[in-house]
């Protein structure tokens, strides 16, 4: 593996790892997002059973969509295979070490055409709650996402402001779902932040990227005419982090057990299947 990306993600806060993963491995993920998909859709409203986490929501010109699953390792093994992949503890394990616990493990659905399927700039940083569960997060933690299909401005890829990561956290809006907000040159104008400067991450199917906590980043709608999925992993640095499942131990791949305490604040007091707002 070049390491090229290394020096580029210390500078901007971003890289890309081209051509990790092969069309037939790409093939079997594609499905396994297909299916999630199709079971998704069965749900009439967000639906949550322990860390797994549908966000449905209405598109004015798709009707119902599915935005986002958290935590389908659970249930779907090749999502779980991914995730615990040799090539995606190679890409961090420089960054983080190779004793690794994931705080995301997360599928984005762009579907053509879908209009509101934005995210506001934000920065990752903002969802560390509590805090103190989350130690030197700038040097313990790195965000990744495996292109499942060709990710540009067109189909609505992120697109991420180059050395924002070296400017703390910043005041980037707060109020409201980051997925309910567009993508709004605004945004970055109010903290003095020239919007020329956001770059497009360009990905074709089977590439890396790999991004900071503080880098500000978002994405605008797809109106291609094709799929956009992306599969997200959040790798930290375990020492560092009192949450999260074990992913790596001494580079050894860790499988899922009972759930552990990732976001979901009620997930001993509520773990049963039920719908949410």
């Amino acid at each position: 593996m070049d390491r090229d990306y290394l020096e580029h993600y210390r500078e901007h806060g971003f890289a890309v790892v081209r051509g990790v993963f092969a069309a037939p491995e790409i093939v079997d993920l594609a499905a396994a997002f297909d299916r999630v998909y199709t079971e998704g859709l069965t749900h009439p409203a967000s639906y949550r059973h322990g860390n797994v986490f549908f966000r449905i929501a209405e598109d004015d010109r798709l009707g119902r969509i599915v935005r986002f699953v958290q935590w389908p390792a659970y249930f779907e093994p090749v999502l779980d295979r991914f995730r615990r992949e040799a090539r995606m503890l190679a890409i961090v394990q420089p960054l983080v070490g190779d004793n690794l616990k994931q705080i995301i493990n997360q599928m984005h659905w762009k579907p053509p055409g879908a209009e509101s399927a934005e995210f506001g700039y934000h920065q990752d940083i903002r969802f560390r709650r509590p805090r103190s569960a989350y130690r030197q997060p700038e040097t313990s933690y790195v965000q990744t996402g495996i292109a499942v299909d060709p990710h540009c401005r067109k189909t609505g890829a992120m697109r991420v402001y180059p050395g924002s990561h070296k400017l703390g956290e910043l005041a980037l809006p707060q109020s409201g779902r980051v997925m309910d907000r567009a993508l709004a040159e605004d945004d970055l104008v109010r903290l003095g932040l020239d919007p020329a400067r956001i770059v497009d991450l360009e990905l074709e199917p089977g590439d890396v990227a790999l991004w900071h906590l503080n880098l500000v980043h978002g994405s605008g709608p797809n109106c291609g005419a094709g799929a956009r999925r992306f599969y997200l992993n959040g790798y930290v640095t375990a020492a560092n982090c009192d949450r999260g499942e074990w992913t790596f131990r001494d580079g050894k791949p860790c499988p899922l057990g009972e759930p552990v305490l990732v976001h979901y604040e009620d997930l001993h007091q509520r773990p049963e299947p039920h719908y949410v707002d």
